[in-house]
């Protein structure tokens, strides 16, 4: 291990200790989205799932067709979704990236039809910068970069310059790559070291921390010992101020600890994010939004020791 690299480790810990300071002085409770101010405090947030993709872990080629993915998107949105994620490129262990071209057909019309008829904030699930923009153009208001603003040198250009939401997640690798052996020193550590640094990279690019969100990225490059590492410790990234997110929904570390099939995974995915809720996250990235919204209406019922609004 190289000086250099001890020293920049070394300075991003510095930083991220400096940032949870600050954050734990300042943080409002809501999320800014474009024209939406999204309260997690008061109740956790329900991500809907929309691939428009024929080949996503759990999903793919569901709601490929314009129409099918529109229709699903509205029927979310009544279950009781604060919020959809909508992706055109799947982000499976192994699968292969698409064309920018490709991606674009696959989700803009999708998104063009939704802004009209939906009343809650829409996301662009994407790692290409054009992509996000032309998303912006179309009416969505959040950008989740699964590589955490790594891959696509515009993507932080295209954040800065709109007023969308910013979800910052970690990964380790290529979704084609990810998880072949996966390793690190300290898990826990380094995501809050990759954090800190896309953190201050998005503050000097005069991104307010009001529009961020993060994730610690379970099950993209990461072990089951990992993923169970994070959740067991997910209160660690909390310390920013932050709104955590995550997204177990159909997870294969679920598989591996129950050896079923991602579709046989609705209580692995409820007991998970019963977890999560306790240990401090507050956006739910799930596919099966109604069974969740009230599985999490019961948790933090019992968290808070009173009824949540939802």
């Amino acid at each position: 291990m190289t000086e250099s690299f001890l020293m920049s480790n070394k300075r991003a810990s510095r930083k991220w200790e400096a940032l949870s300071a600050l954050s734990r002085a300042k943080s409002s409770g809501f999320w800014r989205c474009g024209d939406y101010r999204l309260n997690y405090r008061k109740n956790p947030l329900i991500m809907g799932i929309l691939n428009v993709t024929p080949d996503s872990f759990s999903d793919g080629g569901l709601f490929f067709e314009k129409n099918k993915a529109i229709d699903h998107a509205l029927r979310l949105e009544d279950e009781g979704a604060d919020l959809i994620d909508i992706g055109g490129e799947s982000t499976r262990p192994g699968s292969s990236s698409v064309s920018l071209e490709e991606e674009s057909q696959r989700v803009l019309p999708v998104i063009q039809a939704l802004s009209k008829k939906i009343r809650i904030p829409l996301s662009i699930d994407t790692r290409k910068a054009e992509v996000a923009r032309r998303a912006i153009a179309s009416g969505v208001s959040i950008i989740n970069d699964v590589s955490g603003l790594r891959e696509d040198p515009e993507m932080l250009s295209v954040a800065s310059h709109g007023k969308t939401g910013l979800v910052i997640m970690h990964s380790k690798g290529s979704p084609k790559t990810m998880q072949q052996a996966p390793r690190y020193r300290n898990v826990i550590k380094e995501i809050c070291d990759f954090l800190a640094t896309q953190l201050g990279r998005a503050s000097d690019a005069k991104i307010s921390r009001n529009r961020i969100a993060i994730d610690p990225g379970i099950g993209f490059g990461k072990t089951l010992r990992h993923n169970l590492a994070i959740i067991q410790q997910l209160n660690r990234f909390t310390d920013l101020g932050l709104p955590v997110m995550l997204g177990p929904s159909r997870k294969s570390f679920i598989g591996q600890l129950l050896n079923i099939s991602p579709g046989e995974s609705l209580e692995g995915t409820a007991a998970t994010v019963v977890i999560a809720l306790f240990q401090g996250a507050r956006i739910l990235r799930v596919h099966d939004v109604g069974f969740m919204k009230r599985v999490v209406r019961v948790a933090e019922g019992i968290r808070r020791g009173r009824v949540s609004q939802a």
